[in-house]
């Protein structure tokens, strides 16, 4: 068998990582990047494959760390339309390498371990691309806040999400203290769904009461203030045990970026998610014809186009650390499990509350936002790719270019001006049945996806050429970004006392 000095050579491209922008060859040898030289210099060089980026941009690999996948029903009668192979086949071909999904407790589940062992089952041998989970904490009994401990020190789970919203999952106001007083003492980030459950429930029902049940109403029914004030209640919440770090997730309001930036300001570990629902929909996407408005009914809603102004600002101005794309995908024309399940004789519009919850967006999340023009390449890295890595405790082993330490997880874009490129779903790689980003054009796509040296994606020959068993289960470190848990234990334990 031939032996190589390296395995992978990509050679002239413009190697974009979140600090600089320079011309390098990158080569790559068990399943790590070994080198960075001078452009062209690698282009002979004794390596089993040789990619010519010619020219083109050649990114670190996207990590996606807010993906939903293979989830039980807990919104009605909706259940996922993608699985871990369909859902990270469709990863890859949008040029992510890296995701992080969820485990999810149910209410009437008392134990963590449980949820997160059925989760493994699913995924393990099914993944094209590498994997991580958080817990998604639905009963936070004493049996779960105990196994925080294991889960951190022995599982690798070093997230959690919480929910202050949706019947299935939303807690209250003291069991999210006693959440983030446990997470904290265990070196555990807490993700926060920041939206006021119950005032949304009161709309609805006086909207229903009106006979306003049409997809549009969803947006009606979580105007923004129901965004801003939980966001404000959970950096509240959050001050008091003893300013524990927590990140808010798809942040899509003003007022609650603004709460945030003025936290940020003030010193306090706040984090924030925003995703490309909130940067290229808006609310009159709900309101298309008939039925079709509940292609885009995701939580919270998009809003108006003064608010895509604001979340790009609030992304260039480091407000948001992460660009995630919350993909939470659902069939449209399905009514057993997918959207059309709340159509009834009585509703042939459906009912908004009924309607299951998500839109698929995994693909198309790097191609939209690589080529909106409204983000520095290097700022698009850091919130693609390296702020993910290092919130969630993967850095610089993912999202970064460093030789010795990074996985080859890369991506190679066309050349400027190669490829324009029509989003339907037909080109998609997920198992759902729409995009709500249909016939949108980008100006870029992931022309190859490296994952641990190995091409797993190449658009013009094979497209997906990986396989489903070659993604590994990722056992994460605590967080670290901004020294986040070196500030927290510089300020030591909470004390109740103190306050």
């Amino acid at each position: 068998m031939a032996s190589y000095e390296y395995d992978l050579v990509i050679t002239n491209g413009i190697c974009v990582t979140a600090a600089d922008i320079a011309s390098y060859d990158i080569a790559v040898k068990d399943e790590k990047i070994v080198l960075l030289a001078p452009s062209g210099s690698l282009a002979q060089a004794d390596a089993e494959k040789i990619i010519d980026a010619e020219g083109g941009y050649v990114t670190p690999g996207g990590v996606d760390c807010h993906v939903h996948l293979e989830e039980p029903a807990m919104f009605g009668k909706g259940s996922s339309s993608d699985t871990y192979e369909t859902g990270t086949r469709s990863a890859v071909a949008g040029g992510c390498t890296t995701i992080v999904g969820f485990a999810p407790q149910q209410k009437k589940e008392p134990s963590l371990l449980k949820a997160l062992a059925d989760t493994h089952a699913k995924a393990k041998g099914n993944s094209y691309c590498d994997y991580g989970f958080h817990m998604m904490v639905g009963n936070p009994s004493l049996e779960a806040l105990s196994e925080l401990k294991t889960l951190s020190e022995n599982e690798g789970i070093t997230s959690l999400k919480i929910y202050m919203t949706y019947a299935a999952l939303q807690i209250r106001d003291d069991q999210i203290l006693s959440v983030l007083l446990e997470a904290r003492s265990n070196r555990m980030l807490t993700m926060i769904h920041a939206e006021n459950g119950d005032v949304l429930n009161w709309l609805t029902d006086q909207l229903e009461s009106q006979g306003l049940v049409a997809p549009k109403y969803h947006s009606t029914s979580r105007p923004p203030i129901l965004e801003a004030e939980a966001t404000n209640r959970a950096i509240a919440l959050s001050s008091l045990i003893a300013n524990t770090p927590i990140l808010l997730v798809h942040v899509s309001d003003p007022g609650a970026t603004l709460r945030i930036r003025q936290a940020q300001t003030a010193g306090q570990p706040v984090f924030a998610e925003t995703c490309p629902q909130y940067l290229f929909l808006t609310r009159d996407d709900l309101d298309a014809p008939v039925f079709e408005g509940a292609k885009c009914v995701c939580s919270p809603p998009p809003r108006d186009k003064a608010s895509q102004d604001a979340i790009w600002t609030g992304l260039r101005n480091g407000t948001f650390t992460v660009l995630s794309s919350d993909h939470c995908p659902f069939n449209y024309n399905d009514a057993e499990k997918g959207k059309m399940t709340c159509i009834t004789a009585e509703n042939p519009v459906g009912k908004f509350r009924e309607i299951p919850n998500g839109i698929p967006g995994i693909e198309t999340r790097l191609p939209l936002v690589f080529s909106s023009g409204r983000l520095a390449l290097a700022k698009f890295v850091e919130v693609v790719a390296t702020n993910p890595a290092k919130l969630y405790g993967m850095y610089p082993r993912k999202g970064s270019l460093i030789p010795g330490v990074s996985d080859a997880d890369i991506v190679v874009w066309y050349p400027e001006g190669r490829r324009d490129i029509t989003i339907t779903n037909e080109i998609l790689h997920h198992a759902t049945d729409y995009t709500p980003f249909e016939g949108r054009q980008v100006g870029n796509w992931p022309r190859f996806t490296i994952l641990r040296g190995k091409v797993v994606w190449d658009r013009d020959n094979g497209g997906v050429v990986g396989k489903k068993t070659f993604g590994k289960f990722l056992k994460r470190g605590a967080s670290s970004l901004d020294r986040i848990w070196e500030t927290v234990e510089e300020q030591g334990a909470f004390d109740v006392a103190a306050l």
